[in-house]
């Protein structure tokens, strides 16, 4: 059963900056402002860029990618509030992950988010990616929203907001910096 799209690709692309080989949402099937909620879908193709190397003869979708995928929904949900259409929201967490299905070359990967929360600095949300009505992966998603859409492209400005993001969403102790071999200045 195909579903009715409610943003194509053009227009997700219009929403966030991710785009070819990483833009991981095709379409957007469902979005309901008043629940909070947003559908994508990813038709996952033999060609996709990453079956060259996970796995050559075993081709299995990144655990990584799928929760990377969930994190565009999500962003394309945030990108479509008043208020925060030229904001990027930058990945800023991942709570009880669990991956509970293999998804391979010719799965329809169902991308679904459900926000708990949306304040003026920080997103969050359940996300459910599944195929077929079974789950693939799950997990408690955080987003980072910086003030303005494109402050610098900078180097030193992306690792600062990184370092921002990661600071105030994880309780990393700061002596774990020197330990990864990271600098703490930026």
């Amino acid at each position: 059963m195909t579903e009715a799209t409610v943003l194509t690709t053009r227009q997700i692309e219009a929403l966030i900056p991710h785009r070819w080989p990483i833009l991981l949402v095709d379409r957007i099937v469902e979005y309901d402002a008043a629940a909070r909620r947003i559908v994508g879908i990813k038709a996952v193709t033999a060609t996709e860029w990453f079956f060259q190397g996970h796995f050559p003869g075993l081709p299995v979708m990144p655990g990584v990618l799928q929760v990377e995928a969930l994190a565009q929904t999500m962003a394309v949900y945030v990108a479509q509030q008043p208020g925060f259409g030229e904001r990027i929201g930058l990945f800023a967490g991942i709570d009880e992950c669990r991956f509970k299905r293999v998804v391979s070359p010719g799965d329809t990967l169902r991308l679904e988010v459900t926000m708990d929360k949306l304040g003026s600095r920080f997103g969050r949300g359940q996300a459910v990616a599944s195929v077929d009505g079974e789950v693939a992966c799950q997990a408690r998603a955080t987003d980072w929203l910086p003030v303005s859409r494109r402050p610098s492209t900078s180097r030193a400005w992306l690792y600062s907001a990184h370092r921002r993001a990661m600071s105030a969403s994880c309780s990393i102790r700061r002596s774990r910096w020197a330990s990864w071999g990271l600098s703490r200045s930026a």
